[in-house]
């Protein structure tokens, strides 16, 4: 609120300071919270609220909605003082004039915001309620300026004589003379373009070359990196390892923030078993919280130093994989910042072929120097008990695999039978096999299965088992097995060329493999494409709205 009064207060002195009239600027100051006001309406009508968006978007507005009325005012002004009529004539009269003028000023400025409500995906979210308040206002100020500002001028402005203009002393009188004497150098300064128009027009030509050679070549990029005060830290130690193992490679790594970084870390929280990438006992994740930023050196002290230096230490851990990591821009979108991608098995080429894959596109992306901390985001294969049941065997024993199945999850998964009260509280029941039972592989064969006629079969008697390497989580992204990637850009380098190298990387895999990008970078890829078509309808807008301009002063002409 405070900033919207400050706008406010700010547009009324501006206006002020060239109608130089009280009355003349009151009219354009009345119409800025009538606008607001059918602003919000249009808001809540489309489901949007009052956020940090929608309020940078209305502050904008102030600025650019008095546009309209102050057209109007001016255009009153100029026919009294130049042809002596009243105030109700004077605004009839310009009214005749400017109409067509002030829905062509609409349209232009709408042309420039409209097309980001088309933007799809997040970028459209946030886009589309900038763009919906800032129309939305465009729209009823050139309402308000024919409705409302006539019937103002009609009055509360005073008759003037006919040749009357602006004071010429004191303040006002400086101002108007500095002024007309600026307006007339440009004036000049236009004639003079006019005068050698084809010089003029092959330097547009040039700048909109240029303009294109720098869209089609500068970096691109969805979101800036923020320091955010904190960033997380994944370790990850090979399948198999022990929850000690990955809690001391954790002490390790907490010792460094907090001894080496102490000047620029508050603290360090970590949780073990559990990681971006899946649970177990041989991950963990750190969340590093940092100091305010006035107790932190600009350089040496920023997140970004932080994690390079941290990623430096880190790889001299040789029995884990530790990396640190700036959060994405938008929480929610990602685990971590940078891009993010799917390596997906077309072809159906199997998990040992997905995988094979997956660590040569590792290994090209660590020989590239524009890339940096490239990594599978998910669990190693890990050892697993295969227990193989013979079903020929157990059909013979009258023993259904609906029946194995339950018993086998009953034992070491636990099933859910019901709820219970318990004072006034509702607990859950779970049945499971108790621990000595379930502790070692050949436990199984201490279980039984009831079979058709009501007698106890032993699973020794129709099921075997073994031990196998797999993945501890099966990824489909799309239909398609998949893994995930994520990495980041090397200092100096865009996440919209670390991308572009990624998809170059990706083709050098044999065939039956391909990429999709995910999270962030789906977003950053969707509103790259999105770009040149809305571009072209921008224009398109534009031309419209030209020629709307162009006909309203043909017709004031005749």
């Amino acid at each position: 609120m405070k900033t919207l009064l400050e706008a406010i207060a700010l547009v009324f002195l501006v206006m002020y300071l060239f109608l130089q009239n009280f009355r003349a600027t009151l009219i354009p100051t009345i119409a800025v919270p009538v606008v607001l006001m059918g602003t919000f309406a249009v808001l809540y009508a489309c489901g949007y609220s009052i956020n940090t968006l929608t309020m940078f978007a209305v502050v904008l507005a102030i600025g650019l909605l008095v546009d309209d009325a102050i057209v109007v005012v001016e255009n009153v002004e100029r026919i009294m003082s130049e042809e002596g009529l009243s105030p109700r004539e004077a605004t009839r009269k310009s009214m005749g004039q400017i109409q067509g003028a002030l829905i062509g000023i609409a349209m232009v400025l709408s042309a420039v915001f409209v097309p980001m409500a088309f933007f799809g995906g997040t970028t459209g979210a946030i886009y589309r309620q900038f763009s919906i308040t800032i129309v939305s206002a465009m729209v009823l100020s050139v309402l308000v300026a024919m409705i409302l500002t006539p019937a103002l001028c009609a009055t509360l402005l005073k008759p003037v004589h006919k040749g009357e203009t602006h004071g010429q002393r004191g303040f006002f009188g400086w101002f108007n003379r500095t002024f007309n004497r600026n307006a007339s150098r440009y004036e000049t300064a236009v004639g003079k373009i006019l005068h050698r128009s084809l010089r003029w027009i092959m330097i547009y030509v040039l700048l909109l070359g240029g303009m294109v050679f720098l869209f089609l070549h500068l970096p691109t990029s969805f979101l800036p990196l923020e320091d955010r005060g904190m960033f997380t830290t994944s370790v990850q130690l090979p399948s198999g390892s022990t929850q000690q193992q990955t809690l001391k490679v954790v002490q390790q790594a907490e010792d460094y923030f907090l001894n080496n970084e102490k000047q620029n870390v508050e603290s360090v929280f970590a949780t073990i078993g559990s990681g971006p990438g899946g649970n177990g006992q041989n991950v963990a994740r750190m969340f590093v919280r940092l100091k305010d930023w006035d107790e932190r050196d600009p350089t040496t002290g920023s997140s970004f130093a932080i994690i390079e230096r941290a990623t430096k230490a880190f790889n001299k851990i040789k029995e884990a994989r530790v990396f640190a990591s700036s959060p994405p821009a938008i929480s929610g979108l990602g685990s971590s910042a940078g891009f993010d991608m799917e390596l997906e098995d077309h072809a159906g080429n199997g998990h040992e072929a997905l995988m094979a894959a997956r660590d040569t596109l590792l290994e090209l992306a660590g020989k590239n120097n524009q890339l940096t901390r490239v990594r599978h985001n998910g669990l190693d294969d890990s050892p697993q008990l295969q227990v193989d049941i013979d079903q020929r065997k157990a059909q013979a024993l009258g023993v259904s695999i609906d029946d194995i199945n339950d018993t086998l999850q009953t034992a070491w998964g636990s099933s859910y039978v019901n709820d219970f009260m318990d004072r006034g509280r509702v607990k859950k029941v779970y049945v499971q096999a108790a621990a000595p039972y379930r502790m070692l592989p050949d436990d199984i064969n201490l279980w039984y299965v009831r079979n058709s006629s009501g007698t106890m079969v032993p699973f020794s008697a129709f099921a075997t088992s073994r031990w196998e390497t797999g993945s501890p989580r099966l990824e489909r992204y799309n239909g398609y097995s998949a893994v995930e990637i994520v990495g980041e850009a090397a200092p100096g380098v865009s996440t919209g060329t670390a991308m572009t190298i990624m998809e170059e990387l990706a083709q050098q895999l044999p065939n039956g493999f391909g990429l999709e990008w995910t999270a962030m970078s789906y977003q950053e890829r969707l509103s790259g494409a999105q770009a040149p078509a809305l571009y072209a309808f921008r224009c398109w807008w534009c031309s419209c709205a030209w020629r709307r301009c162009m006909k309203a002063g043909r017709c004031r002409s005749r």
